[in-house]
């Protein structure tokens, strides 16, 4: 049990949560923290053996859950997830939307085919999600909603520009769903960690050389995605709606809201202290 899990766990006494993303990384170990903490759990993922990978392990460590196979675009797949999980649970607390893909080159090198794949999966994919499990908690007794940014939504380094403008997007929209939810006592959180040890890159899009040093990067990273998750849980059981990981980060998203020029002048320099 963590102290993240048990918090929200009282907050929510239902304990039933949607997590995407959930076959590896931050999705994966936010799903292992609540099963621990007895969670119902409805998993999905793009892909699919290694999501019945992740179930059987949960079932084997005593906490069953609902695994699907899905892909966040694809509207009509997900609304039918979040609508049977409800049915089955009868409602749902938390959703947790962590899947996502990453994309790395020049601007001028990029290809309009990689802005909709990223567009597609880590915003339209995100939104789908969020309408269709908003509804069901406007309507009950409220809920969160986890969406996961990055700190790539305000450290905009260079060599990023889609991945860097899709997870601005994420940031705007739930700030928007802060304020157009919160009335219905739905709480929304946008995390925007730093770099951590993920598989995030093995899909990414890029030149070669370009992710074989954002590969260094994350490999030379002593955060880890447990550490991150249980952060960011803790954050949420708190009644955060930002979650900037880890401290050095936090710094320079405030320095950044309160200089904006400056930073940008400032921000290879900063980034090469942060690591």
């Amino acid at each position: 049990m963590t102290m993240a899990a048990h918090n929200l766990s009282q907050r929510f006494p239902g304990r039933r949560a949607l997590v995407t993303g959930a076959a590896s990384g931050l999705g994966l170990a936010c799903a292992e923290i609540l099963a621990r903490e007895g969670w119902r759990l409805v998993l999905t993922d793009v892909d699919a053996p290694r999501l019945d990978l992740v179930a059987q392990s949960l079932a084997r460590d005593g906490a069953p859950s609902v695994a699907v196979a899905c892909d966040v675009r694809d509207d009509a797949a997900i609304r039918a997830l979040v609508d049977e999980a409800v049915a089955a649970f009868g409602g749902l607390d938390v959703a947790i939307h962590s899947a996502g893909v990453a994309t790395a080159g020049a601007f001028h090198t990029s290809s309009a085919e990689d802005w909709r794949w990223v567009f597609d999966i880590n915003v339209h994919g995100l939104a789908n999600c969020c309408r269709a499990v908003l509804p069901h908690m406007s309507r009950g007794a409220g809920g969160l909603v986890i969406n996961v940014a990055s700190a790539a939504s305000f450290c905009t380094n260079a060599k990023m520009s889609s991945y860097n403008a899709a997870k601005a997007a994420v940031v705007a929209l739930s700030e928007t769903l802060m304020q157009e939810y919160a009335p219905y006592g739905v709480q929304t959180l946008v995390a925007m960690p730093g770099f951590f040890r993920t598989r995030l890159l093995e899909s990414a899009r890029g030149p070669e050389r370009t992710l074989e040093g954002a590969r260094r990067i994350m490999q030379e990273s002593n955060l880890e995605a447990a550490e991150v998750a249980e952060a960011m849980l803790g954050a949420a059981a708190r009644g955060r709606t930002h979650f900037v990981y880890p401290a050095r980060y936090a710094g320079l998203w405030r320095l950044k809201r309160l200089m904006p020029q400056r930073f940008q002048t400032l921000l290879p320099k900063l980034l090469s202290r942060t690591g």
